[in-house]
């Protein structure tokens, strides 16, 4: 997995790009994703499809994949603990 772009621009849009054979759906891989930030990721992923398990791609951050309506959503909970990181 490659990602670049997200400090360069004033959006803070990210670009991310995967090998063929990255270890992640293929809807996530092949498909541009939207991201939201929200305050609770555990609540915000009740009852929802999910595509990738929450995990901690950096300090005070946590990701999880979701499938709304056939496209992969990323939820983001942003200054997290450590606690909260190991959901």
């Amino acid at each position: 997995m490659y990602v670049s772009g997200y400090g360069e621009t004033p959006y803070g849009i990210e670009w991310i790009r995967f090998e063929e054979d990255a270890p992640y759906p293929d809807l996530v891989k092949t498909v541009p994703h939207v991201a939201f930030e929200v305050d609770d990721l555990e609540a915000a992923l009740e009852g929802e499809s999910i595509l990738i398990s929450p995990n901690s791609p950096s300090p005070g951050v946590q990701v999880a994949f979701i499938e709304v309506d056939g496209a992969s959503v990323e939820l983001m909970q942003i200054g997290c603990t450590e606690a909260e990181e190991g959901l």
